[in-house]
């Protein structure tokens, strides 16, 4: 019988600087982080790319606890009628739903929307538990899939069912509403510097950019290889727009009654998309520390008649662990040269080798994954009695040495230009994030788009000495970063 989701056999990882799209693909199928499924657009998660996830997860919910949130979930199907309550949140969405007509053989008598996102059901519920400003603040977050009815699709990057995580809070005042909005921004800037390695820009995004139905939306925007952003958060001040639509409402101490106000804020998958992409070499993966799901691989050199090198790794494994390493005996019986490749395609930061003369010496070989063949901060001989130390040294230093790099290459396509001619053709090259003065108006977005395919990616306050928009002339109100994005 034939397989109906036939897998693209990847050999060979392409160069990435000639075909980063190719690279990428590869990338991800050849490390198994995933494999296409029979569903167009949606992408089976292999143990490896979940790995990554959870790791992802482990982080940011740490960091959601610390700041006083709490995980629910919430249905994934929502009522029509519900949907339409709050009529610019469905017109922004309305392209991007996917419906429920039936249920079994019979037909529903009101569709059930697969949820884009879940601003409407959690509105709904928040209505029921909220009396009295005692009842608030509410900080939840869900862990969740959503569904997005997308015609290009590309794992991590843009699939149709994708995870993510979703905060949804609702506030007394809007000073409070602003104040969280910006928190789970920075939250998100730590976690994308901090832990993933991906150097952002955080900032507010503009009106076309605008989450539907929110106050203000901002983000943060990291940069790819390609000369491409990619928005790789958002948070969100919906203001009292949801609490009027879906009547959140409680009674004030001044024994008023008064809507609520509400965020929403999210990270999906795509943050490992920026990952994969921002650190991946010729080689293929590059994953920071922090995030790997293997922090160290031993590969044990065996020879014909010596297998000591296998208890050696072993035993060094065990102690790994005990410190709290994730690490793994790579004990197949396969050449170690062969295993080498394997795990460099995956990006295990940090190979661990063992020999007869290592085991006879008492030493290990390190070999971090960031450095090039040939680099001579490559490789190590270190006492195994001393393991644990030299790998947490050595991996806080993959860790910084891959931010630095990708920060490097942020600043170095961060490009300011004065003149409309010169700003256009940065943006038509893809030259990296293109920093003007603008005026902030939507007409003068949309000429910049149709002219380069290129957006603003988020804005600042301008500096001093900004007189005038770079784009069309007239007065400048803010900063903002203009690129061609995913």
């Amino acid at each position: 019988m034939s397989d109906p989701v036939a897998q693209p056999v990847v050999k060979e990882i392409p160069p990435k600087a000639a075909d980063l799209s190719a690279w990428y693909t590869a990338v991800c199928l050849k490390a198994e982080l995933t494999s296409y499924s029979p569903v167009r657009g949606c992408v089976v998660l292999r143990p490896y790319g979940y790995g990554l996830w959870e790791n992802l997860q482990k982080h940011l919910d740490a960091a959601f606890k610390e700041t006083g949130h709490e995980n629910a979930y919430f249905p994934l199907l929502i009522p029509e009628s519900l949907l339409l309550k709050e009529a610019e949140h469905v017109e922004g969405f309305a392209p991007e739903v996917a419906w429920v007509t039936h249920g079994g053989q019979e037909e529903l008598t009101e569709r059930l929307a697969i949820r884009p996102t879940s601003e409407v059901i959690i509105g709904v519920m928040y209505a029921q538990w909220v009396e009295s400003y005692r009842d608030l603040p509410i900080l939840i977050n869900q862990w969740a899939n959503v569904l997005r009815w997308e015609k290009a699709t590309r794992p991590f990057l843009r699939t149709m069912e994708f995870l993510w995580q979703e905060g949804h809070t609702a506030h007394a005042t809007a000073d409070e509403a602003r104040e969280e909005t910006l928190k789970m921004l920075e939250v998100y800037r730590e976690f994308a510097e901090s832990v993933a390695a991906v150097p952002v820009y955080a900032g507010i995004k503009s009106a076309s950019e605008r989450f539907p139905g929110a106050v203000e939306t901002f983000s943060i925007e990291a940069l790819m290889p390609d000369g491409k952003a990619l928005q790789s958060a958002t948070s969100h001040d919906l203001g009292q727009n949801f609490a009027k639509a879906y009547e959140i409402t409680f009674v004030d101490a001044d024994q008023q009654i008064k809507h609520a106000y509400t965020t929403s804020w999210g990270m999906s998958w795509r943050m490992l998309g920026a990952m994969i992409m921002t650190h991946g070499d010729d080689r293929g993966l590059r994953i920071p520390p922090k995030m790997a799901p293997i922090e160290a691989v031993f590969v044990p050199i065996v020879r014909k008649g010596d297998e000591r090198a296998v208890e050696a790794c072993r035993d060094a494994a065990k102690t790994l662990r005990a410190a709290g390493f994730r690490v793994k005996v790579d004990d197949r019986d396969q050449q170690p040269g062969w295993k080498y490749a394997e795990w460099d395609v995956r990006g295990v930061p940090l190979r661990i080798e063992i020999g007869p003369r290592d085991v006879d010496a008492g030493t290990a070989v390190l070999v971090r994954r960031d450095k090039a063949k040939g680099d001579p901060d490559q490789k190590t001989s270190v006492p195994l009695d001393q393991l644990a130390q030299h790998v947490r040294e050595l991996l806080d230093a993959i860790q910084k040495s891959l931010y630095e790099e990708a920060r490097a290459f942020l600043q170095s396509h961060t490009v300011r230009v004065a003149e409309r001619d010169a700003f256009l053709r940065a943006c038509r090259e893809r030259a990296g994030m293109v920093d003007i003065p603008w005026c902030g108006t939507g007409e003068c977005e949309a000429r910049v788009k149709a002219e380069t395919s290129a957006t603003t990616r988020n804005t600042r306050p301008l500096e001093p000495g900004d007189a005038t928009c770079v784009a069309c002339g007239e007065p400048a109100t803010m900063r903002a970063y203009f690129a061609q994005s995913y």
